[in-house]
C-alpha cells in the first residue's frame, strides 16, 4: 500500500543567512537573525552632546529609535547619501542584563543581498596586532572571490547601544 504522507520538508535555517551590505565599495554582512528590516532613507532629527556616529533619531511607526552612521563607527569618512543608501533597522543585545534587545538604525550605502554563507566558508578574522580592534568581527565569508566581512552587530554597535538605552 502506498505511503499518503508528505514528503519531509527541507527546513530553511536563517542560521547561515546574512543581510549584506556595501560601505565604502566593501562587503559587509549581519546575521539575517539580527535584522529586523530595511528602510530608506528618512528624517533624521539629530540628538546634541552625541558622539560623532549617531546621527540622531528618528519615529519608525511611533517609536523614536536611534540612528548610527556605520561608516561613522568604523573611523570610515562619513561620505555623501544617495538615492541607494538606506537604514538597516536591527536588534542589538540590550546592555543591561535581562532588559530586551535595543532597536537601531544603521546608515549603510546600500543592502546587496541576502547570502547563504555556510560555516565551511567563514574564517576567523585575520590578526591585525594590537594596534586594530577587529572584536566587531564575527569572521570573513568567502562568496566566490568576493570576501564579506561578517559582523557581530552587539560587539560593533556595544557602545552605542549603552548611549541608546539611555535616550
Amino acid at each position: 500500500m502506498a505511503s499518503t504522507a508528505a514528503p519531509p520538508r527541507r527546513s530553511r535555517s536563517a542560521a547561515n543567512k546574512y543581510l549584506t551590505m556595501v560601505l565604502a565599495k566593501e562587503h559587509y554582512g549581519v546575521p539575517i537573525l539580527k535584522v529586523q528590516e530595511i528602510i530608506g532613507l528618512q528624517d533624521i532629527t539629530p540628538v546634541p552632546r552625541m558622539p560623532h556616529e549617531v546621527r540622531g533619531v528618528l519615529n519608525l511607526r511611533g517609536r523614536v529609535i536611534p540612528v548610527i552612521d556605520l561608516r561613522s563607527r568604523f573611523g570610515l569618512d562619513r561620505g555623501d547619501d544617495t538615492k541607494r543608501t538606506c537604514i538597516v533597522v536591527v536588534q542589538v543585545k540590550a546592555p543591561v542584563e535581562g532588559a530586551p534587545p535595543v532597536i537601531m538604525g544603521v546608515v549603510v550605502d546600500m543592502v546587496s543581498e541576502v547570502q547563504d554563507i555556510p560555516p565551511d566558508q567563514i574564517e576567523p578574522s585575520p590578526a591585525f596586532g594590537t594596534a586594530v580592534d577587529t572584536a566587531f568581527i564575527a569572521g570573513v565569508g568567502k562568496v566566490g572571490k568576493r570576501v564579506i566581512m561578517l559582523l557581530d552587530i552587539d560587539r560593533a554597535l556595544g557602545s552605542a547601544a549603552a548611549a541608546a538605552f539611555t535616550l
